[in-house]
């Protein structure tokens, strides 16, 4: 009776060490695929659904090191404070979300387009010297286009934009980039214009200083 009853037994043995042994790994597989989508949505801005500033400075730095011709751009949203005040802080995301997508749309799929924090973005994509001028004067269009908010009423928005490229500021440095278009948008904040970086605007000792003053070349867009 023994010796028919021992295979079996043996068997059952096995099985359990396969179960033992696939239960752990299906675990890990789930857990595995629950930290990507966590992960995925770490790098994304909740309320705009860009990238998040690291995320952001990544793939940045991923376009600045393959490409030559890369445009680093800088927006500043203007009057937002007021539009909150205004209007409420529903109406202010909207504007926000609008902008991102407006955004998005205009840099394609493979840009870099990030929230730096607040109503600060930031993009880099390849862009040749051609079409730059007439590439970021679409963008002022598209981002002085009336937003309409979820109650109907419309609001009038607009951004400053500068942008910097590596030939211009003499850097392929991400850091140096934004810095100098940011010191460049402030040269053409409330104008309308876009203004394009010069080696000049490199002196700003910080992106967050909001400090303008320098010279640089317009674009010309519609007026804020």
């Amino acid at each position: 009776m023994d010796s028919v009853l021992r295979p079996p037994a043996r068997i059952g043995q096995r099985a359990l060490l396969l179960t033992t042994a696939v239960v752990p790994l299906t675990g890990w597989a789930l857990h595995a695929v629950a930290l990507h989508k966590q992960l995925a949505t770490t790098r994304r801005d909740p309320l705009t659904g860009l990238l998040r500033r690291d995320a952001y400075t990544a793939r940045a730095r991923r376009l600045l090191a393959r490409h030559g011709d890369v445009t680093v751009v800088m927006v500043d949203a203007d009057r937002f404070k007021e539009i909150n005040d205004r209007l409420g802080h529903a109406a202010g995301d909207t504007v926000l979300t609008s902008i991102a997508s407006r955004l998005t749309a205009w840099a394609g799929p493979r840009a870099a387009v990030g929230r730096l924090g607040g109503d600060e973005f930031a993009v880099v994509l390849e862009l040749s010297a051609e079409r730059r001028e007439q590439r970021l004067a679409q963008l002022l269009r598209m981002l002085h286009t009336p937003v309409v908010l979820d109650d109907g009423r419309t609001v009038d928005v607009a951004a400053s934009v500068g942008a910097a490229t590596a030939d211009a500021v003499g850097s392929r440095d991400l850091s140096a980039l934004q810095r100098a278009a940011d010191a460049a948008l402030y040269d053409g904040k409330h104008s309308g214009r876009a203004v394009l970086a010069t080696t000049a605007h490199t002196s700003v000792p910080s992106i967050n200083a909001r400090r303008a003053g320098r010279p640089g070349t317009p674009v010309r867009g519609r007026a804020a």
